[in-house]
């Protein structure tokens, strides 16, 4: 399959079945998502691997949807912003580095039949807490792994004439 294909083939994956993530896929996603390019190649960024049910349960904590907990992994993609590179007027990329980051994980996730679906709307304390992630290492997103149970149809695209202006 070339990018484009894998790019629109993505989807947003809310049921997963239980099977097993094998290992040399995972860490197939994990080397692209390594790979990811960072603001001034300082690669402030880390990925949380996580496999115990404990865990799993204690996250419902911060992120209460049933169907996210049904997929048999969860990675969270962390900042770290003390080493990210900042602009001139002081914007700190680690957040930029980590999304990049976490969308080459999701497409090579998609390559290798696995599913995902990005989050970020849980509760940051609570995660960092669970996870024990060290003092300004800030988690950004969060994704189930698994395989689709149901993968649902594409959804709404703006025309690309609402999205770029030509000067």
């Amino acid at each position: 399959m070339n990018i484009y294909d894998i790019m629109k083939q993505r989807r947003s994956i809310r049921s997963y079945k239980p099977d097993p993530v094998e290992e040399e896929k995972l860490t197939r996603i994990l080397e692209a998502a390594r790979s990811a390019p960072s603001a001034a190649n300082r690669q402030p960024i880390y990925f949380v691997i996580i496999k115990d049910e404990k865990t799993k349960q204690q996250l419902k904590k911060a992120y209460d949807e049933k169907w996210f907990y049904t997929a048999p992994v969860i990675i969270c993609v962390c900042g770290i912003p003390e080493k990210a590179w900042k602009r001139g007027d002081g914007k700190n990329y680690a957040d930029i580095d980590a999304a990049i980051a976490m969308d080459h994980l999701i497409l090579a996730a998609t390559e290798e039949g696995l599913a995902t679906c990005w989050i970020a709307a849980f509760k940051v304390p609570i995660i960092k807490s669970i996870l024990n992630l060290p003092p300004g290492m800030e988690p950004i997103a969060i994704t189930p792994l698994g395989y689709p149970l149901d993968i649902p149809e594409s959804t709404y695209r703006k025309p690309l004439e609402e999205m770029v202006k030509i000067i």
